[in-house]
């Protein structure tokens, strides 16, 4: 597409029809200037999408690839696609779709800012600064006018992100995850271990004022983070424990270039059957992650169960490597250690193999090599019972069409407070026992 020059602040504004088309070193080099980077936000992991058909125009996902430059430097950028279904977002708007096919309306095709099939929270909106990522939130809008859609939405956004969005006139959206973060408690057992970084405060107040009260610390071993728990969880996550062990199964983990083609294989056997038993086919090819495998092999980590001496199960979790992404600028600060869980597969039925292999082997693992954090995706409420704790996760929406903009907006605002209720819930239903020094 022919470059868009903005004669105020000479500021040019270009579309791409493929992340390859934007230099890998300048959008990497971007994203580890991000408070909020993740390792789904890498030029490798988005051209992985695309390279692999995964996410391209044959399966409703064509990449238009938004940059923001000023004399040839990269200061603004995203990932956007146009959608021509709803599916792979872990955001559901299908009853606006629906709203608006029975009013005689097209709904698709419509902007997607996200990263495909990953709901991860994190920096989507690349920027130098402030003004750069509100600039690009704008042009987006204007971008979508011309195109004629009807809406642009960006998921699970970062902090920095939903403020750039606001200010750009978006509608805010929340839903609710499940995460665990390796901080022994010294809150009030209502209010359970601290939020990741950037999070929103689901206690109606900001994170930075929910600092314990006495130093915090990492939990020393498994055992410890179990003394932590309400007896009756401890109790349910040993009982899970107990039966995979007496069925036989044992695991053992790989990480980066120690998984081998061999590994990727019977993992990927586990993934694809466990869609298929579910009625779907998997998002992701085994051609994804042969990719994975060559361009971004230090950030994934494979539990393998074996029983009986052969492989059953495999759970992949991904990393966020302690140094970002590579090009990331010297003076730019480490991120956090964080692991996010994210598939698994199963040959054999093996009762609570799930909650070992994607819930209890991951926590050890984080446990013992000082991982701050671990994100158990989209939804889950059973996820608690393994103290994943409830946090805020957000989104911002833009609708072209006035009526249905003010319809959508007094929906969020029901839809917000339901949201408030039940993260109210939820605490109170903490699985962390009550701090006795408190």
């Amino acid at each position: 597409m022919k470059p868009v020059k903005h004669k105020s602040n000479d500021y040019v504004i270009q579309v791409h029809n493929s992340p390859d088309e934007v230099k890998a070193a300048d959008w990497n080099e971007l994203l580890a200037e991000q408070a909020e980077a993740t390792p789904f936000m890498r030029h490798e992991y988005l051209s992985a999408l695309h390279a692999s058909a995964a996410a391209g125009p044959a399966t409703g996902w064509t990449p238009r690839f938004i940059t923001l430059e000023r004399n040839g430097v990269l200061l603004a950028a995203c990932a956007l696609y146009l959608k021509t279904h709803s599916y792979g977002e872990y955001v559901f708007d299908r009853a606006w779709a629906n709203a608006y096919a029975q009013n005689g309306l097209d709904y698709y095709p419509k902007a997607l800012v996200a990263v495909p099939f990953t709901p991860v929270p994190g920096a989507r909106l690349l920027a130098r600064n402030a003004a750069d990522r509100t600039l690009l939130a704008k042009a987006l809008i204007q971008w979508c006018e011309a195109q004629e859609l009807s809406s642009l939405h960006l998921l699970f956004a970062s902090a920095e992100d939903l403020q750039a969005c606001t200010e750009a006139g978006m509608l805010l959206r929340h839903t609710v995850q499940f995460h665990w973060k390796n901080v022994a408690p010294t809150l009030p057992a209502a209010r359970g271990s601290l939020p990741p970084a950037g999070a929103v405060s689901p206690w109606g107040s900001p994170a930075a004022k929910l600092a314990p009260t006495l130093p915090a610390r990492p939990y020393v071993d498994f055992e410890d983070f179990l003394a932590s728990l309400s007896q009756e969880k401890r109790k349910k996550i040993r009982q899970e424990r107990r039966k995979v062990m007496d069925a036989g199964v044992s695991f053992h983990c790989l990480q980066g270039a120690d998984i081998s083609p061999q590994d990727w294989d019977f993992f990927y056997r586990c993934y694809e059957r466990t869609y298929l038993e579910h009625g779907n086919a998997p998002y992701l090819s085994r051609d994804f992650f042969r990719r994975m495998a060559v361009s971004m092999p230090e950030n994934w980590l494979l539990f393998v169960a074996e029983r009986q001496g052969r492989p059953i199960a495999a759970s992949l979790v991904a990393l966020q490597s302690q140094t970002g992404p590579a090009g990331a600028p010297s003076s730019a600060p480490a991120p956090d250690r964080v692991a996010y869980g994210r598939y698994w597969g199963a040959l054999e039925r093996v009762d609570c193999l799930h909650f070992e292999a994607c819930y209890y082997q991951p926590l050890q693992w984080c446990i013992a090599h000082a991982y701050q954090r671990f994100e158990g995706g989209a939804q889950g409420e059973h996820k608690m019972a393994r103290a994943l704790l409830p946090v805020k996760a957000s989104s911002a929406h833009w609708l072209a069409h006035p009526a249905f903009a003010d319809a959508v907006e007094r929906f969020l605002e029901q839809e917000t407070q339901g949201v408030e209720n039940y993260l109210d819930e939820l605490v109170r239903r903490s699985p962390i026992k009550p701090d006795p020094n408190r």
